[in-house]
């Protein structure tokens, strides 16, 4: 389990210093593992601007570029150096990332050093994002809006200075599968105070047209409780800067505003959600065991053949999700996406086990429900979620609809 030093500090009222917290979780049985920092990686890569950029004499694809650095950070003293460049982008006025002579470019595994490229001396290098090993784009060098300071480090005007800690989570401790319940553990140790989340329902403005089916011999056991609602309207871009930095820094590759809301909330939660693309639902959905013959083409790109020990969530007209484990591609959201059903359900264990070995599919929503999750946290998830969604893709909910019912939890006195 990883997760941020700043992703805590939203669950965590602390001014612990991230030494401090990792003996702390290790003292509370939750062994860290390691802590990454970024600035050993990163620290050198400053913010630049290139004076000219000119055609290279010898190559047609090269150009020379005269940098302005500032070695020293912003406000010290500034350095011109020469560099020799092949992306399509370097020009006069760019402002970009430099990284001098000595540094390791950890995209490429190369230290660089001084160097002569048909016959034109280069000193450093102008970077990419994928370089950086920040995303795979390489086609071109990274470009800053003209107000980036030139000096700064790169980490710290991006926000990619954040130390990432990874503990080891033992199956008895599903509760610490989520930063939140890490953090109450740490306020628990006396590390700092917990911040609450307060879940404030979201009014529907329309009726959601999509009902929800229990099959009766799994409400007892299989999926007690079932909500969602239809929020239509959505615009399904990019999701903000911040969110795309802690998924990234936890490993997670960030695909769209509506799925890293899910993937954030998986993770900072202990929530795993789903969402559908609503226009590809046909009818209602039905919580059910699937059908000898039944098939799906899964999130993963994989076709599954389903059998009757599995738990699948259906539409009329046939499997559109593998119950708590993976989503299907046929109900996929795209960037095309304008309405969208969001799912919150509380899942057996035992059955979310076996129908994940018998399809053989690893998930963090499989790792999490077939340890426990909490279950009277499905509808306030709910709450959160969608107005998370409200905030960043904007449009309108409807009714929250549901079958089943929340667990009431049974207290054990020893």
């Amino acid at each position: 389990m990883k997760f941020t030093l700043s992703w805590l500090k939203d669950h965590l009222d602390t001014e612990a210093n991230v030494d401090a917290l990792a003996e702390a979780l290790t003292d509370l049985g939750l062994e860290v593992e390691g802590v990454e920092d970024p600035t050993a990686q990163l620290g050198a890569f400053r913010i630049c601007r290139v004076i000219e950029a000119v055609q290279h004499p010898n190559a047609d694809r090269l150009r020379v570029c005269r940098v302005e650095t500032f070695p020293d950070g912003p406000g010290g003293r500034s350095e011109e150096v020469q560099v020799v460049c092949g992306a399509p982008n370097a020009k006069t006025g760019l402002i970009g990332v430099f990284a001098p002579p000595g540094t390791h470019v950890p995209g490429t595994g190369v230290d660089l050093k001084p160097g002569n490229i048909r016959g034109v001396d280069s000193n450093g290098m102008l970077c990419s994002e994928r370089e950086l090993m920040l995303s795979d784009n390489h086609d071109g060098i990274i470009e800053l809006p003209s107000d980036a300071p030139p000096g700064v480090r790169y980490i710290d005007y991006r926000g990619l200075n954040d130390p990432v800690i990874e503990i080891k989570v033992t199956p008895n401790r599903p509760d610490a599968l989520g930063i939140h319940g890490i953090a109450r553990d740490l306020a628990a140790r006396g590390m700092g105070k917990l911040k609450p989340v307060a879940a404030t329902p979201v009014k529907g403005a329309f009726d959601t047209p999509i009902g929800i089916h229990i099959a009766p011999e799994l409400k007892a056991k299989g999926c007690p409780h079932f909500a969602g609602r239809l929020i239509r309207g959505v615009k399904n871009g990019p999701s903000p800067d911040w969110m795309q930095a802690r998924l990234k820094a936890i490993g997670l590759r960030p695909i769209s505003a509506l799925v890293d809301i899910t993937n954030y909330f998986t993770f900072g939660l202990n929530r795993p959600l789903h969402v559908f693309d609503a226009a590809k639902v046909k009818g209602d959905l039905h919580i059910r065991p699937a059908r000898d013959g039944e098939t799906l083409l899964a999130l993963d790109g994989k076709t599954y053949a389903l059998t009757a020990s599995q738990m699948i969530i259906a539409d009329d007209h046939g499997p559109e999700s593998l119950a708590g484990i993976m989503g299907g591609e046929a109900s996929g959201c795209s960037p095309e996406t304008t309405d969208v059903f969001l799912e919150s359900a509380w899942w057996d264990p035992i059955t979310i086990a076996a129908t994940g070995r018998a399809s053989k599919i690893n998930s963090d929503a499989r790792y999490r429900f077939e340890r426990g999750v909490d279950p009277a946290f499905t509808l306030p998830g709910l709450e959160l979620a969608t107005q998370m969604i409200l905030d960043l893709c904007g449009g309108e909910a409807g009714t929250v609809v549901q079958d089943g019912a929340p667990i009431d939890p049974t207290r054990q006195y020893l």
